[in-house]
């Protein structure tokens, strides 16, 4: 709030000094804005469909986003967090590559007085951050595996396509998956490895996946969608015709859930999410009580509600982010951020 302040009084110091304003920055668009860094793992079809609801929710509040995407690589995260802590940013939004990671940036965030936020994926820092927009990924670890032990009756052999190893999605949707397996005995794990979140990945494991374990494999439970739909490219170049469980609930998974490629997946709408993260931004900036953590709770998507979930999510996307800020701000209020007034959504 302190920082704000500043800058506000900076704003109304240039504004009587006629003379000076074109050394006040006369002309900048973002001329005294909160201004938010953001820097995300890389442009997943995910994280694309969170710029969205994060910039619709800047524009709606008059907010200035400085936007970095990292790659996949930790040290570039890490460099660009660096700089937008001598940016001078009012706060600092990070979708993190690794769980553990960030530690210095996050202590020198802290000594200059930024607070950092840390949004669907956490950091594990003794640096405290100023609050976290979580999924609850352990849920939606459950939920898919859940659906592959009905679809297979308990037993049966899969392979598992993980997220960025140590990421935390990865860990808590393996543990989800895990818990599952636990109570299905008869269900065998041929294979679990990294794809990155990556379609291009997830199809070239598949492939090796498919001439290692010949027949042998009756499942696909990918952490992602696009490495869902990466699978089922696979398994298409192949001729094989086996079940694919997703989470996330992109715009591909929908549909591939609706035509029948995917057996389900978990909706995680990054517009929602990602908007979320950057309304408790704003907040904190402004000084006003946030939760330490907010919880988004992934709603599963089956065929039977797949056409519903599209019409929300995709076929009337635009008139949905022109709504987005509202809504957003109102689940904030009232904590369940996941909310989005689906058919059958409480």
């Amino acid at each position: 709030m302190y920082r704000k302040l500043l800058r506000a009084a900076a704003a109304v110091g240039c504004a009587t000094v006629l003379f000076a304003t074109a050394a006040c920055g006369a002309g900048d668009p973002d001329a005294g804005k909160l201004r938010i860094g953001v820097s995300v793992y890389d442009m997943s079809s995910f994280i694309t469909q969170g710029k969205e609801g994060m910039e619709a929710y800047a524009e709606a509040n008059d907010l200035a986003l400085l936007w970095n995407s990292a790659g996949g690589d930790v040290s570039d995260q890490a460099s660009q967090v660096e700089q937008l802590i001598n940016q001078d940013v009012d706060a600092i939004v990070i979708v993190p590559v690794q769980a553990d990671s960030l530690g210095p940036q996050l202590a020198k965030a802290k000594a200059e007085g930024i607070p950092v936020l840390a949004v669907n994926t956490t950091l594990s820092s003794t640096a405290k951050l100023a609050s976290t927009v979580l999924p609850d990924d352990v849920k939606a670890g459950e939920q898919e595996m859940r659906m592959m032990a009905d679809e297979l009756g308990g037993r049966g052999d899969i392979v598992i396509l993980q997220g960025p190893l140590g990421s935390s999605p990865e860990l808590d949707r393996t543990e989800g998956i895990q818990n599952v397996l636990r109570q299905h005995a008869g269900i065998n794990v041929l294979a679990k490895d990294t794809a990155n979140w990556a379609r291009d990945e997830a199809v070239n494991k598949m492939k090796n996946w498919l001439s290692a374990f010949g027949g042998k494999i009756d499942g696909i439970v990918a952490q992602n969608d696009d490495m869902a739909l990466g699978a089922v490219q696979a398994l298409n170049e192949a001729g094989k015709d086996l079940p694919v469980v997703g989470i996330d609930g992109i715009e591909d998974g929908l549909r591939a859930v609706r035509d029948g490629a995917l057996i389900g997946t978990s909706l995680q709408h990054g517009r929602v999410e990602l908007a979320a993260g950057l309304a408790v931004a704003k907040r904190v900036v402004n000084g006003e009580p946030v939760k330490d953590t907010y919880t988004y709770v992934m709603p599963p998507v089956t065929p039977d509600n797949a056409e519903d979930v599209m019409r929300h999510v995709v076929t009337d996307k635009d008139q949905f982010v022109q709504q987005l800020p509202a809504l957003v701000d109102e689940n904030i209020a009232t904590g369940d951020i996941s909310n989005e007034n689906l058919a059958g959504q409480s």
